[in-house]
Formats: C-alpha cells, sequence, structure tokens
C-alpha cells in the first residue's frame, strides 16, 4: 500500500517536476476506486450537483449536501489528499461566515482541504482561512460559481481579461493557497501563470503546461449526458454497460429466468 499523502506532498511534487492527478469522486465505491487507481487527490466537487444530482449548475449545491459527500468519500480512507469544495455563498458573507464553513469540512467532514473560488475578491477570505490551519486550494479563470456573470461557460483570459486571471493567480497565492486551480483558461496563459507561481497549478481546460490535471470522473468515464467540455478526455464509456446490463436484468425478471436456483435460498 503506498502511503497516505498530505499537503505538503503536494506542494513538493512541484519543486520535484512531478506532475499532480486530481480526479472528483463523491461517494464512497468511486472514492474507492480512483484511489486504488493511484490519484494523489480527490476532489470532492460542487460538480456533484449537477453531475450526481441533476441541477443545472452548482449554485444550488448547500453545506449540508456537500458535507455528506465528503463524509462518504472519507469512509473510503483513501491515501489520497481529500478536498472539500466549497459551495456557493459558503465564504462569500464574510470571514467568520467562511471560517465556520470551512471548519465544518474538516471537522464534521474529514476532509484536508478546502476549495474556494475566486481571486483578488476572495483573497482576504483565503488569507483568514489559511490562518487558521485550513489549508485552502484555490480556483480561478473559469468559475462555475460566476456562470451567471461571466454569460455561461466560456474560456477566460483571452486579449484583456488575461491581466486579470494572472492578477488573481497572484492574488491566491499571496493569501496562503497551497495550490490553486486554473480552469477554462488559454493554454499560453497558463503556462504563464505556472512559470510565475510557486505553488502548483492544476488544470482544467488549461493545457499541459499545469502542475497537474484535475477533471470530473462522470466526464471521463462518460456518464454525464449534460455536456462534454472540449477538455475532457474519456477514458471509458460506462453509460451503455450500465444501460445494457438493467435491460438484461429487466429481461430475465419479467422472462422469470431471474432469481435462479444459484441465485436463490434452499
Amino acid at each position: 500500500m503506498r502511503k497516505k499523502l498530505t499537503i505538503p506532498d503536494i506542494v513538493q511534487m512541484k519543486a520535484s517536476g512531478r506532475k499532480v492527478a486530481v480526479l472528483t469522486a463523491y461517494d464512497y465505491p468511486t472514492a474507492r476506486l480512483v484511489d486504488a487507481g493511484g490519484v494523489d487527490a480527490i476532489l470532492v466537487g460542487d460538480s456533484a450537483g449537477v453531475v450526481f444530482s441533476g441541477y443545472e449548475n452548482t449554485l444550488p449545491v448547500t453545506m449540508d449536501e456537500m458535507l455528506y459527500h465528503v463524509k462518504a468519500v472519507v469512509r473510503a480512507r483513501p491515501q489520497a489528499v481529500v478536498i472539500a469544495d466549497m459551495p456557493f455563498m459558503t465564504c462569500q458573507s464574510g470571514e467568520l461566515e467562511a471560517l465556520k464553513n470551512c471548519g465544518r469540512m474538516l471537522q464534521e467532514g474529514g476532509a484536508e482541504a478546502v476549495k474556494i473560488e475566486g481571486g483578488v475578491n476572495m483573497a482576504a477570505i483565503i488569507r483568514a482561512v489559511t490562518a487558521m490551519d485550513i489549508p485552502v486550494m484555490g480556483h480561478v479563470g473559469l468559475t462555475p460559481q460566476s456562470v451567471h456573470r461571466m454569460g455561461g461557460y466560456k474560456v477566460q483570459g483571452r486579449k484583456e481579461q488575461a491581466e486579470r486571471i494572472i492578477a488573481d493567480a497572484v492574488a491566491v497565492q499571496e493569501a496562503g493557497a497551497f495550490a490553486v486551480v486554473l480552469e477554462g483558461v488559454p493554454a499560453a496563459l497558463s503556462a504563464r501563470i505556472t512559470n510565475m507561481l510557486e505553488i502548483p497549478t492544476i488544470g482544467i481546460g488549461a493545457g499541459q503546461a499545469c502542475d497537474g490535471q484535475v477533471l470530473v470522473i462522470h466526464d471521463i468515464l462518460g456518464l454525464c449526458e449534460k455536456y462534454s467540455p472540449k477538455f475532457v478526455k474519456r477514458y471509458a464509456d460506462l453509460a451503455p454497460v450500465i444501460t445494457e446490463a438493467a435491460q438484461q436484468y429487466v429481461s430475465e425478471v419479467k422472462a422469470g429466468i431471474f432469481p435462479d436456483e444459484e441465485h436463490s435460498f434452499a
């Protein structure tokens, strides 16, 4: 069994030139499986609201919903670092509320770190949270909780926006974050930011130069029918496999084939 990874291990990976592999998970069995696959960190993302709960975006996700998912993932006792996403409005309403909610993710949920969306506008919050020894992963660029301001899920950082994204990434680092997600950012810009920062950059739709990558597990397994972003690579297509299994089960029940003697008690 590999050793339990820690936040310092993730930070050190940048210095040693090792890429950081991150996947999402929202439940016990998936956490066990991705951990067995060797991921360095499991992000319990608020993307659960879309791919697990069926919301149109991440905005309706609540603190209680996220705690449910975090607890389930932690019960798998992964060797990977467990990072809990902070849902919309759990950190935006002030430092005291942010400290309370981030603390709950560690105390009640069992997470080892939290992820907070936002750059310059959230730097004071990140600074307050990290000052209380709660590790924070930042998230800049395309921030899904800002979907309405952005007018949809659009690439951020082109042309005049580039300097704003750089400022956001630098602000997150200066506020004490141990890493930052760069989402939906042109590859050249993410390479520039990665070279500037001392903390690891974790890309999603941000090109190859980032210090690591993160993807949503449902996307790489072909289980999300809502959308298929350009940056997603599908490593398996489980949707037809599951449907076929369900169809076979229904057929055998209707025909009286299942349960047979093998699957019955004497």
